[in-house]
């Protein structure tokens, strides 16, 4: 994913070489919205929401606090807003060109969107909210982005997966259709069957004992199929998350040294430009 906006990042005109920089004061904004400090207390208030998000839904909380909890809920969320608010006056453009910023925006956009009438099913949505911890905790956003990252492999993975479903299933059917019919009478009743049994929820005693007593070497079938799905298939979706979730961790320490190599050339360039006025100055002075 690209790197979080709210890290005063400054970054170079490719045009004509010189260092584009935001305004003083949006720097200074942007600072300070990304200290530790800041984000600890959002996060706190982000654990707090949630706590009342959950005692909403006790009838009894909700007689004697009700009230309260409400105002609570309605603070929090002018609080979410002023923070996205100065993010954005932060940040600029570059706040909607990160999908981090983004869904910030989104979960609390949709709270305020008025919960009565055909939005009433919105009103749930609130508890969206809590998901911004994901946007404050650098460990979250990198297994968030190898999930994502992982997507495209897990594709290839379901494809296989489907594969060895459909010809189970035709083999499932053709073998014991005759005498279990509810359980392999046709091609979706074998795959809704061999889902159980790939998920090992009562497939023995349930699924695939009665099946042995009337074909005594259908555990072949059985064992073979779980062996393939249940063990190989679930190891493979494990290691493509992995590798997916190294390579974002990667990407982002890349990022990082990038983004201090241009901070560092910025910097460079503040430097120079100060010793060129200075020296101006000691020329119209002398």
């Amino acid at each position: 994913m690209p790197a979080d906006p709210r890290s005063p990042i400054i970054l170079p005109d490719s045009a004509d070489g010189v260092v584009d920089r935001r305004a003083p004061w949006r720097q200074r904004l942007g600072r300070t919205l990304g200290q530790p400090r800041v984000e600890a207390w959002l996060i706190g208030l982000i654990l707090l929401n949630a706590l009342i998000l959950g005692l909403e839904t006790f009838p009894s909380v909700m007689e004697r606090f009700g009230t309260a909890l409400k105002l609570a809920d309605t603070l929090i969320l002018m609080v979410f807003v002023v923070e996205i608010a100065l993010r954005i006056a932060a940040h600029g453009t570059r706040f909607f060109r990160d999908a981090w910023s983004l869904f910030d925006f989104a979960v609390v956009a949709i709270a305020l969107i008025p919960a009565s009438g055909p939005f009433a099913v919105l009103r749930t949505l609130r508890v969206l909210r809590v998901l911004r911890i994901l946007t404050l905790m650098p460990s979250m956003r990198r297994v968030v982005g190898g999930l994502v990252s992982a997507i495209p492999g897990l594709g290839s993975v379901v494809m296989l997966m489907a594969l060895i479903f459909y010809v189970a299933a035709v083999i499932a059917t053709g073998l014991f259709g005759d005498g279990f019919p509810a359980w392999f009478g046709t091609l979706g009743e074998s795959a809704y069957t061999l889902f159980q049994v790939m998920t090992l929820e009562s497939w023995s005693m349930g699924i695939a004992r009665p099946v042995i007593e009337a074909h005594p070497f259908a555990w072949i079938f059985f064992v073979l199929f779980i062996l393939i799905t249940s063990f190989t298939m679930l190891n493979l979706f494990i290691a493509v998350i992995i590798d997916a979730t190294q390579s974002e961790a990667n990407s982002e320490t890349n990022q990082h040294v990038d983004d201090q190599h241009e901070l560092t050339r910025a910097e460079l360039t503040e430097l120079r430009q100060e010793v060129m006025a200075m020296r101006k100055l000691l020329e119209r002075l002398s």
